[in-house]
């Protein structure tokens, strides 16, 4: 992903809500969440990375969850392994979040920049791949998109601040929120080391962008109180074209609503 706001353990009804946009390039082969039943893990229920296998965020019917953004930083040394194996090894194992974190930090040169979030119903706890220093989260609200943890980029600011205002939103109303498509002015913009064209159009929370990038899936993940679960993707081609949409609920005795 590349921009997220997430509320933890501050709406009575739902533990998390996490909403969210992941922009990448159109031509890279993707499958829209479900459960991994082919892969032999039906109680993953997450996109997926055809070309390196991983994905950007994910769940399990127990409520584990993770999501990964990547650090703007262009020109860094690219480790050898993909990051969405990052998220992928956290739900497929069982480590906690704050062992996991912990052995990651240690081999975190491993991959390119990266932010991580990794949770369960209990616990939730953040890693920079810069920062190196695992650490867990208190109740609260809070933005990631492509630096730290909420870096004050406008588009984040202003989800964070939106999120803030309405946990307990339907669904709708949180999904229309990582739509706009509002690009800031100039003065407002951080220096990641682009050129300013592509600076101006990554700052829109909905990237347009052109034929070759842009917002590819709009998503609303909920753990809730009941301990159902719940995945909204919402999945767009080259323009902000919309190309489809699934919806997941996970009751804590069935498999699929």
């Amino acid at each position: 992903m590349c921009l997220l706001a997430l509320a933890w353990q501050v709406a009575a009804d739902y533990p998390l809500t996490l909403i969210g946009n992941r922009d990448e390039f159109h031509h890279r082969p993707t499958r829209p969440a479900q459960p991994w039943q082919e892969e032999g893990m039906p109680e993953l229920l997450a996109g997926k990375d055809l070309e390196a296998g991983g994905t950007w965020l994910g769940v399990t019917r127990s409520g584990r969850f993770a999501a990964l953004t990547n650090i703007r930083s262009p020109g860094a040394i690219r480790g050898p392994l993909s990051r969405g194996k990052l998220v992928l090894d956290y739900l497929a194992g069982t480590d906690t979040a704050a062992d996991y974190l912990s052995q990651l930090s240690e081999k975190s040169a491993d991959f390119a920049g990266f932010n991580l979030l990794v949770g369960d119903r209990h616990r939730l706890w953040y890693l920079n791949s810069q920062e190196g220093q695992p650490r867990e989260l208190l109740p609260g609200v809070y933005g990631l998109s492509n630096a730290a943890l909420n870096t004050p980029w406008p588009k984040l600011t202003q989800l964070r601040e939106q999120l803030t205002a309405m946990p307990q939103a339907a669904p709708e109303q949180l999904l229309h929120l990582l739509h706009d498509e509002h690009i800031y002015a100039d003065e407002l913009l951080p220096q990641t080391g682009v050129n300013s064209d592509l600076e101006r159009m990554l700052s829109a929370c909905f990237i347009i962008g052109n034929q070759d990038y842009g917002t590819r899936a709009s998503s609303l993940l909920r753990l809730h109180a009941n301990h159902d679960v719940e995945l909204i993707e919402q999945r767009f081609g080259p323009l902000g074209q919309k190309e489809g949409e699934n919806r997941w609920l996970l009751p804590a005795q069935t498999q699929r609503a």
